[in-house]
């Protein structure tokens, strides 16, 4: 078997192993505390990715944007947490015990850990001082003309 059958055979194993664990935890636990669990789980996942996923796809698209005007794609780098995040809430929207209990995990900080170190990446090192280091490929300068008390030939110095 190819690739593509076994992708199509497991995205079809996915809904009913989710099917026969919900029956499994509505037999052991009761129906409405099981649907329960389902609905807090939902509303969570819907409450993670209206604030913290948005906030990450609108870094992400305001980076696709900025490299498809420079030409390259450079700029598109998203961060872990972010990105996990991303993966939880959505993991957490679809109902299901076995995929929340996936986007439960993926909130651990330890396993975001985990994973950084697996994938070679180190975590920044954390400043108190409120300033952001960059990478020189990371940032470009803007000017604003409409600042207040700025002459236009200023920002050619």
């Amino acid at each position: 078997m190819n690739v593509a059958k076994w992708l199509l055979l497991g995205l079809l194993a996915v809904p009913l192993t989710e099917v026969a664990v919900f029956i499994a935890v509505a037999a052991a636990y009761g129906f409405f505390l099981a649907l329960g669990l389902q609905v807090l789980a939902t509303l969570g996942g819907i409450m993670l990715l209206r604030h913290a996923g948005g906030n990450h796809i609108a870094r992400v698209r305001v980076a696709m944007n900025e490299g498809v005007n420079r030409g390259s794609f450079s700029a598109l780098q998203a961060d872990g947490t972010g990105g996990l995040i991303l993966l939880a809430g959505i993991l957490l929207v679809i109902p299901g015990f076995i995929t929340d209990i996936v986007g439960l995990f993926l909130l651990l900080v330890p396993l975001w850990r985990a994973l950084n170190r697996k994938l070679g990446r180190a975590a920044p090192p954390a400043r108190t001082d409120g300033v952001v280091d960059l990478e020189p490929e990371q940032w470009h300068r803007v000017d604003d003309p409409a600042l207040p008390g700025r002459r236009p030939d200023e920002g050619q110095r």
